[in-house]
């Protein structure tokens, strides 16, 4: 009876030792839940104000040179533009069209209008009505690169949205 209940013993320590072998495991890792994009905006720029349009939207589109069809890149740009003012629809804009320095003053304000006029006639499509959008042509009149070589010119050939005067700017 002394060796069955030594038997007895040796197996319960082996049961014993061989349970606390046993890792346990941890529960399966639940897969991370997709978050949307933090949009982080600088603290200092008031939603709906001129900053905040040109910082956070983007206000300016360009042009190749002698046109002023609206490039693809750019089509971005104005559709963003477009959003932000569904989503502000007290704010009025100003399209300013530019133009590079070379040709005459004169032809220069007007393809700075059909570039102004590409711009409003883009956000129109987009569905900001017409009513809230003016236009204007500097030509060649206020230009953001005065060197003569072309990747200043570039520059220079444009379309700005602005916030009109008495909007929330």
């Amino acid at each position: 009876m002394k060796n069955f209940s030594a038997g007895l013993k040796l197996a319960a320590i082996a049961f014993a030792v061989v349970l606390a072998g046993c890792e346990t495991k941890p529960p399966p890792a639940q897969p991370a839940q997709p978050q949307a994009p933090i949009v982080t905006q600088a603290p200092s720029i008031v939603p709906g104000s001129a900053e905040d349009l040109r910082v956070n939207v983007g206000d300016t589109v360009h042009f190749d040179y002698n046109k002023y069809a609206i490039l693809a890149p750019d089509m971005a740009t104005l559709q963003r533009q477009a959003a932000w003012l569904a989503k502000y629809p007290s704010v009025r804009v100003t399209i300013e069209g530019h133009a590079d320095e070379r040709g005459t003053r004169e032809y220069n304000l007007a393809l700075g209008a059909r570039r102004a006029n590409a711009v409003k006639e883009t956000l129109v499509s987009l569905g900001v009505s017409a009513g809230r959008v003016d236009t204007i042509s500097y030509g060649k009149e206020r230009p953001i690169c005065t060197d003569s070589n072309e990747s200043c010119w570039a520059q220079n050939r444009r379309g700005v949205t602005i916030i009109a005067s008495g909007a929330n700017s």
